[in-house]
């Protein structure tokens, strides 16, 4: 049978998690629709999401819609949980965007849409809340188009469509001058369009009454592209999320992209292989326990002790990098009157669940740093472990988390006999293009490698490449350094005596030397913000952004209203989005975004480091090798 992946994706409160409730209910898998109001939906699980009222953890729901399996992801809206959203697009076959009718195209709107159309996933389009007060369909079609795509098209179909279609159907065209043009040949562009993700089907209605939504379940099988899974080939697979289950154990959410899984099959996970002892499979809107789960489908599975987000195994390679910005804003956890082992412990499996929080520890300080999208996950996550672990925390003040750039060229080499180590390394650090991250390349030859430790160069490489992405979450005034090349340009090696450690805990010094012979510069992160109010607001308006460090670019004045752009400090955003309402009447609207890193003016800051300190050798040794 098919399989569709689909995620159900939107700007918070546009009523994402009230249409997957109205498509679970249409599809037959609820007799009772749910409501966010009332904490009942079958996606909001957590007790913090119902009382809340809004969705933090992604949930997966299966449906059957005219012979497809359909594996719906409700992933949360909120910015601040943009991380939960990014773990699941690499499972997705395509999206629901989900617009309010009301407010329209907002911030996340854009960043999504923005997101999977670089992956090339195909969407469809739900104008929600018809039956709200203020609903304008028309008004919100024509801002997706100039503001998302112009390639959209509305459902039920008319003329019109037939000239966004043209645009990439060339038979289309041609049939409609000579008036040859049939309503089914328009509906099979549309469906060859969508499924390519060169259109966008745009559908209105309200998930509360129901309106429109049975459309939008029919049309999504023809729409979005579904796939014949291969069930007979080798087994392989992708977790996109990790939890916890109520003895503590690890739940690994597993799509099966090939081959089937079975209860007591071994797989190999981070170099070990690991034994399945359950599976869950999500069927007709819930999970049920089964003896095996062929590929197409998403599973719950039990056994992967050590298994992490991202984890892939059989022939399925990990996507790199991230789809979003990382988290700009950082805070120190302080523990309460309890056990502060409780207070780590919780973090570190909050941290399994959600790796963007890089929860760190400094051992000297005996302080626990986070990192955070904003002040609402910091407020969920103290919520979280009061309830879930039963730990109470306070936080200090957010601050803002900068980067390093490298800006020169270093090199630097540790001969063997020359360190306490049994190895050489040298190492040649660059800059590199924005937004490429962290790269690591080898350029020494094979015979110079010790194959014998590492039984593979791939082996080798990811090895060495993993202790250089470790030790460079702390540059030279303990920020991150990214977008550098790092290149093994010398190594050595004695058998039998040399080991993986020796290479391990040799490259920090290595990498630290040249770094600091390259050069960094201290940068901090940077928001794009978009406001609009009433025009005789834009005075107060721009001083407030003059206050607050903000860069504006030129005001554009339409009638009674203006609209601004400025880049200001990320640190600044939410002191800005909290005056705003009281300079503008009410009427203000702010949409911020991260936009890219600049150099910080002034006297560059300095983070407190909590790992060995390479840039330290006597320091170091003594911790590595525990003597003087």
């Amino acid at each position: 049978m098919a399989t569709l992946n689909l995620g159900i994706l939107a700007h918070v409160d546009a009523g994402k998690t009230s249409l997957t409730e109205r498509l679970l209910w249409s599809a037959g898998v609820i007799d009772v629709l749910g409501s966010v109001d009332a904490g009942s939906t079958q996606t909001d699980t957590l007790e913090l999401e119902r009382r809340r009222g809004i969705t933090i953890k992604s949930a997966v729901v299966s449906f059957e819609v005219d012979g497809t399996t359909v594996n719906l992801i409700d992933t949360p809206g909120h910015p601040d949980f943009i991380a939960e959203v990014e773990r699941v697009l690499g499972v997705l076959d395509g999206v629901v965007l989900v617009v309010s009718a009301v407010e329209g195209v907002q911030a996340q709107t854009r960043v999504l849409f923005r997101t999977v159309r670089r992956l090339g996933l195909p969407v469809v389009v739900f104008v929600n809340k018809t039956d709200r007060a203020g609903a304008d369909v028309a008004r919100v079609l024509g801002q997706i188009r100039v503001k998302l795509s112009p390639d959209l098209v509305a459902m039920p179909l008319d003329d019109s469509a037939v000239d966004v279609l043209s645009r990439w159907d060339d038979d289309l065209l041609t049939a409609f001058v000579d008036g040859t043009a049939t309503d089914a040949a328009v509906e099979g562009s549309v469906r060859r369009l969508s499924r390519a993700g060169l259109v966008q089907a745009a559908y209105a209605g309200s998930a509360i009454t129901g309106d429109g939504v049975d459309a939008l379940l029919a049309g999504l099988p023809g729409l979005l592209p579904s796939q014949v899974p291969a069930t007979a080939g080798p087994l392989s697979g992708v977790v996109f999320k990790v939890e916890r289950g109520p003895a503590g154990e690890k739940i690994a959410y597993t799509q099966i992209v090939t081959g089937t899984l079975r209860v007591r099959d071994r797989i190999p996970i981070r170099g070990a292989e690991a034994k399945v002892t359950a599976l869950h499979v999500f069927d007709d809107g819930v999970t049920v326990p089964r003896a095996e789960v062929e590929a197409g489908r998403i599973a719950k599975v039990w056994g992967l002790t050590d298994v992490r987000i991202g984890d892939t195994f059989g022939d399925c390679r990990a996507a790199t990098g991230h789809l979003f910005a990382p988290p700009t804003l950082e805070t120190v956890v302080v523990p309460g009157t309890g056990d502060r082992a409780a207070v780590h412990t919780a973090l570190s499996q909050l941290a399994e669940q959600d790796p963007l929080i890089n929860l760190r520890q400094d051992d000297i300080r005996g302080e626990l740093y986070l990192s955070l999208y904003g002040e609402v996950q910091k407020e969920v996550i103290q919520s979280t472990l009061a309830e879930q672990y039963g730990v109470a925390v306070e936080f200090r003040e957010t601050t803002m988390i900068c980067a390093e750039r490298v800006t020169g060229v270093g090199t630097a080499v540790e001969h063997i006999f020359h360190n306490p180590f049994l190895a050489t390394v040298g190492l040649r650090v660059e800059p590199g293009t924005p937004g490429s991250g962290i790269t690591f390349r080898l350029d020494v030859p094979v015979e110079a490698m010790p194959l014998y430790v590492y039984k593979a160069v791939d082996v080798f490489r990811d090895a060495l490449e993993q202790t250089v992405r470790e030790t460079l979450q702390q540059g030279l005034r303990g920020w991150p350094v990214d977008d550098c090349v790092v290149t093994l340009t010398d190594c050595a090696y004695q058998p039998p005596g040399t080991n993986a450690g020796d290479y391990r805990k040799l490259l920090p010094l290595v990498l630290m030397d040249a770094l600091r012979e390259a050069g960094t510069v201290v940068c901090e992160p940077i928001h794009r913000l978009t406001l609009e109010g009433p025009a005789d607001s834009l005075s107060p308006v721009l001083r407030l952004l003059a206050q607050h460090g903000a860069t504006p670019y030129a005001p554009v004045a339409a009638g009674t209203v203006f609209e601004v752009t400025a880049d200001l400090p990320a640190a600044e955003v939410h002191a800005v989005q909290q005056r705003l309402p009281g300079l503008t009447r009410g009427e203000g609207v702010v949409e911020a975004e991260f936009d890219h890193y600049r150099p910080v003016r002034g006297p560059a800051p300095e983070r407190a480091r909590t790992d060995l300190n390479p840039l330290h050798r006597k320091e170091y040794l003594l911790h590595v090798l525990r003597r003087v």
